[in-house]
This record gives structure tokens, sequence and C-alpha cells, in this order.
């Protein structure tokens, strides 16, 4: 892919790192948990992808107490890892904006997001992704063992939306363990 031949999609990402900077300006930002996550897709005929990441959660400054049960906060998720098959590696990178829904009074949380993901290759053993951007999007559950350990499951799809004559997606169960802070 050439810099000016999907120009807007530089212009999107740059407008993602430039809002959150804006953002992280304010003092109601702040870390709010970092951890590791390790996930796998099985695919047919002994094709398997796996995946591992360092991630870290900044919770933006909004937040809303929805009734005196449920608070929604909105984060700012990143993520490094690796994404593998069969001897074909790559780094992936994700960053995007994550709802969180958590009951005040009980240690269980639901998750819903989407990100703009970065890999440094697109082309595997059994799967073509077509182009180096990709957008993942996931759905998860979180329990806090304590104040501040977590663990999560999340299922997430990632694909380039179109952008690419190849576009198979692919799907990822990814277990997690997380430090509140």
């Amino acid at each position: 892919m050439r810099l000016g031949t999907k120009s807007w999609l530089w212009r999107y990402l740059a407008a993602l790192v430039t809002g959150f900077l804006s953002v992280a300006q304010g003092q109601d930002l702040h870390l709010e948990s970092a951890g590791a996550r390790f996930g796998a897709h099985p695919g047919g005929d002994s094709k398997h992808f796996y995946q591992a990441e360092g991630f870290a959660n900044w919770a933006l400054p909004w937040g809303w107490d929805t009734s005196s049960v449920l608070h929604l906060q909105l984060r700012f998720d990143t993520s490094l890892g690796w994404l593998g098959e069969q001897g074909a590696n790559a780094a992936i990178a994700n960053a995007g904006p994550t709802l969180c829904v958590r009951p005040k009074t009980f240690p269980v949380s639901l998750e819903c997001g989407v990100s703009a993901t970065v890999l440094t290759r697109s082309d595997f053993v059994s799967k073509d992704f077509g182009i180096p951007f990709q957008f993942t999007s996931h759905a998860g559950i979180n329990f806090d063992v304590s104040s501040r350990f977590r663990l999560s499951y999340r299922f997430q799809h990632m694909s380039n939306a179109g952008l690419s004559e190849f576009n198979p997606g692919l799907n990822m169960h990814m277990l997690g363990l997380s430090y509140v802070f």
C-alpha cells in the first residue's frame, strides 16, 4: 500500500492519535489496567493462528452512572504483540475505543470495542489478509479476582473491512490477566 493510495486511512490514524493525545492532557485520563493476553483460532486442516500481546487500557474522562446499579466507562485500549501461524509470524499493534459496562457492586464487567490494527505482514500460510491495515472488533467479559487483578475473556474479529480484494478475516478467542491500577 502506497502512502497516497489510501490517504484517508492515514488521516483517520492521525486523527485517532491526535484525539487521544489531546485528551491525555486532561487530568481525568489515567492508566486503568495493563496486562497480557493469549489467544488461538483453531482452523481446519491443522492450520492454527495464535496471538500473544501486552496491553494497556486508559480510562477516558467520560464515564456515566446510568442508575444506582450500572456504570459505563469509555476507555482507550492499546496493545502490541505477535500473531503467527505455522512459522509465519508478524508483529501486531492495536489502538481504539472500548465501552465497559460494570455493575457497581459486582466484580464482573462486559466490554465491546473496535481498534485500528497494523500487521508487519499480511500474507500468511493459510490466509492473505490483503493489506497490513485491519480493524479488530471485540466483545468480552472481565472478572475482578481482587481489587488489583482481573481475568478476562474476549472474542475478537480482525478484518480489513473490504479495503483490499482479499478480506478473509480472523476470529480469535483471547484469555487475559491484568493488573488494575
